[in-house]
């Protein structure tokens, strides 16, 4: 009898992580209470299993792309190709100015920073930046922002960092997503992001088992969602970057909702968030067992900190059952909407313990 319920319990299991690929997502009315899934008939069960968590993350990529669009498929994408534009030297690094093809005939502006001093190879961080029109110059020394230089700082810690530019912002303001087919701005920021973790994984420098990504405010969320959808990220930073959407200005979605993020917010879902198909405490559960480390200033007048706090109780019971509670970190700064030193240093800390190999004694 226990061999004939361990056999069932199996086949229920393959047969809702399946489900979940085949078919139309359910609509999840309690965002706060994730750990729990639908099968294929409409029942709700509890998460008790990493295999049933599984399936949830399928519904919970598969809701965001109600909202997103579709993510294109990777064998459509063009073959990897980067043209240096510039090169700048630095005492630690040498700065480069480069174009990634990142469609078939539309390239993606960045700065790729490579230390002198490195042994064998290294891990590398994806550095995106907030909403400034600047763009990428913002996290390399030419921003004149010492709180988001974080490009920068990190190449300055022996890490390879790239820089691109996010539609509409640095050198990439003439990106119009929508006339490349695209339903969101996200979903082509996501896009692009995956195609710099290509160009990291090229690299001879780099580890491609030991790419991260840090991103505040804007680069923040982008974060967040390029996670998601990209599993070869193994560390994320997020500062500033996120809540829940009942939280945001009072539930009002009309920062989400123009043509820089996600048009389908308003035309489709009312910019209500209860009609919404996902919400952060989905996307921060969906990133388990990988690391992640928040930034949450207390007076952050983007992101209302106790919805930061609803987000991460949520997803907190996703890392334990992982049994990698420690991947989850949060910082509550006093602070407004800002990355302020203590705590990118913090975050750096966080990221070597996650991307750095341990020393031999």
């Amino acid at each position: 009898m226990t061999r004939m319920l361990v056999l069932t319990m199996a086949g229920t299991l393959l047969a809702l992580v399946a489900g979940a690929a085949a078919k139309k997502p359910p609509f999840y009315e309690d965002k706060n209470n994730i750990m729990s899934v639908y099968d294929d008939d409409g029942t709700l069960h509890p998460v008790r299993s990493t295999a049933l968590w599984e399936a949830k993350r399928i519904h919970i990529r598969e809701n965001m792309q109600q909202v997103m669009g579709k993510l294109p498929l990777r064998s459509l994408k063009p073959e990897l190709e980067v043209r240096i534009e510039g090169v700048k030297p630095f005492p630690n690094y040498m700065q480069q100015r480069i174009s990634i093809r990142a469609e078939k005939e539309e390239w993606l502006p960045a700065y790729l920073l490579i230390p002198r001093k490195i042994r064998g190879k290294t891990a590398a961080v994806l550095c995106l930046h907030q909403t400034v029109t600047p763009g990428k110059a913002i996290t390399v020394l030419e921003g004149k922002s010492p709180n988001d230089q974080y490009a920068h700082e990190l190449a300055e810690r022996g890490y390879v960092t790239l820089a691109p530019d996010y539609p509409g912002f640095g050198d990439y303001t003439k990106c119009d997503p929508y006339a490349l087919h695209y339903v969101s701005t996200t979903m082509k920021g996501i896009w692009n992001h995956m195609r710099c973790i290509d160009v990291l994984q090229s690299l001879p420098e780099v580890d491609g088992e030991r790419i991260g990504s840090i991103g505040h405010s804007l680069g923040g969320h982008n974060t967040l969602f390029l996670g998601v959808f990209d599993e070869r990220v193994k560390a994320m930073v997020t500062s500033c970057g996120f809540n829940r959407f009942q939280d945001y200005y009072g539930g009002d979605l009309s920062g989400w909702s123009h043509k820089g993020y996600m048009p389908l917010i308003e035309k489709n879902y009312e910019k209500n968030p209860v009609k919404m198909p996902f919400d952060f405490t989905e996307v921060l559960g969906a990133l388990a067992p990988r690391a992640v480390f928040v930034n949450a200033p207390v007076k952050d007048a983007n992101f209302a900190v106790e919805g930061v706090v609803a987000c991460v109780e949520a997803a907190a019971p996703v890392f334990d059952l992982y049994g990698v509670p420690d991947n989850l970190q949060v910082a509550y700064p006093d602070c407004a909407h800002d990355f302020p030193p203590d705590v990118r240093e913090l975050a750096y800390a966080f990221l070597d313990t996650r991307l750095k190999p341990v020393k031999a004694p």
